[in-house]
């Protein structure tokens, strides 16, 4: 979506800005890929409570639908937790300096 079709104006981004946000960007990563990590423990032992871990592909005693089911719980969680980490990241960024650290 761009400026003209959601009626908002785009905010510019200096090159200093994304490079000054990289740090924060990767310390917010790794951090949201350990919540998100806990977020699918928790939700797979609700899915399954008789497995203590979630199948990987390698393991022959689970099914292929079950290792798929696994795979799309954790991807969606993950993809999920990324984009509130990141978009909220950037919001305090923009608060903190006054410039939008994407586009």
């Amino acid at each position: 979506m761009n400026a003209l079709t959601s009626g908002k104006p785009e905010k510019q981004t200096s090159t200093s800005a994304k490079i000054l946000y990289r740090p924060w960007g990767l310390v917010a990563s790794m951090l949201g890929g350990i919540i998100a990590g806990q977020i699918f423990q928790k939700i797979w032992a609700a899915v399954d409570p008789v497995s203590e871990d979630p199948p990987t592909p390698l393991q022959s005693e689970h099914h292929l639908p079950k290792i798929i089911a696994a795979a799309a719980i954790q991807g969606a969680i993950f993809t999920v937790v990324r984009a509130l980490i990141n978009r909220g990241g950037a919001r305090a960024f923009e608060r903190w300096t006054g410039e939008w650290p994407g586009d």
